[in-house]
């Protein structure tokens, strides 16, 4: 049997009160991971941190936001880490039937931050965050969650506290690494990897998008397939019918609200009666059409 690796160990300036920043990158890109990053130090260490050079990371230059990365993660002082989320699981959760949309799936990306720097023995007294939705709602939400930290939600955070400049940098510096290293899963042989930088508005993306995708897989996995901008190549997708959907969903009048919802992207159930579709097996699970087993209407 396998162990676990043992959790990181405390910088030695843990138990000190610590403060924290959190920025998030990639939000609006229809390519590649969205990134949630977070910088904390000792408070005590917070007018140097105002020295650093560190900036909203969307007015540096990529060779400057490499350079203060490095910069941060020699530093002793300054402690970070990062939440990549994926995006397949971004469609997935915006697609569900318990849809999770983005403001929520970023809110837990950066509760999760907060409690992996307090479950490594952190004593984390104030956290900083750019606004995602609105500022207040977002503030009380945090503070009931941890009620013996003080938040402070502000917009454009990452230009108003160095804290969360030092977050920015993080989080936009991992999201360009994963986005230049990523391996695509797909194998055919006519995959580019010049996507541009995977904003809608990016012709370099659009043509890419228009490229890459297939009548019956969709789009690659690098993609998320859930952004609007993907919905106007869907008329060129094969119509899936899915019986199952239907027979579930025929009984409570669900049927026309789940059709709409698959065609936004492509998809269309097939309405039949919940009888014929019995009748035929292809509704039924496995384990009951390979023993022939049939629903009997009455004993």
């Amino acid at each position: 049997m396998g162990s676990e690796a043992p959790p990181p160990l405390p910088p030695k300036w843990a138990s000190k009160p610590c403060i924290m920043g959190i920025d998030e990158a990639g939000r609006g890109p229809v390519l590649g991971p969205m990134v949630y990053g977070c910088l904390y130090c000792a408070r005590s260490y917070q007018k140097t941190l105002s020295t650093l050079n560190f900036a909203d990371s969307k007015t540096l230059k990529e060779e400057k936001r490499e350079e203060l990365f490095e910069n941060l993660k020699a530093d002793e002082s300054i402690g970070w880490a990062v939440d990549v989320i994926d995006p397949r699981e971004l469609s997935d959760k915006m697609l569900k039937k318990s849809k999770i949309n983005l403001n929520e799936i970023s809110h837990n990306s950066a509760i999760g931050l907060i409690n992996k720097v307090l479950g490594i023995g952190v004593l984390l007294t104030e956290v900083y965050l750019d606004t995602v939705g609105d500022a207040e709602k977002y503030r009380l939400k945090l503070s009931e969650i941890f009620p013996n930290i003080k938040i402070v939600v502000a917009k454009k955070a990452d230009s108003l506290y160095p804290v969360v400049s030092g977050a920015s940098i993080v989080a936009k510096v991992t999201r360009d690494r994963a986005l230049r290293d990523w391996v695509l899963d797909e194998t055919a042989e006519n995959l580019q990897r010049n996507f541009g930088s995977g904003y809608p508005g990016d012709p370099q993306t659009k043509d890419w998008l228009k490229d890459h995708k297939h009548s019956v897989f969709g789009f690659p996995t690098l993609v998320r397939f859930s952004w609007g901008t993907c919905t106007s190549y869907s008329k060129d997708f094969v119509e899936v019918l899915w019986e199952s959907d239907a027979t579930d969903e025929e009984g409570n009048g669900r049927s026309t609200k789940r059709q709409m919802k698959l065609t936004s992207v492509g998809f269309t159930t097939l309405k039949r009666k919940t009888e014929d579709i019995e009748s035929s097996g292809k509704g039924r699970c496995k384990f009951f059409q390979a023993r022939k087993l049939e629903l009997l209407p009455q004993f």
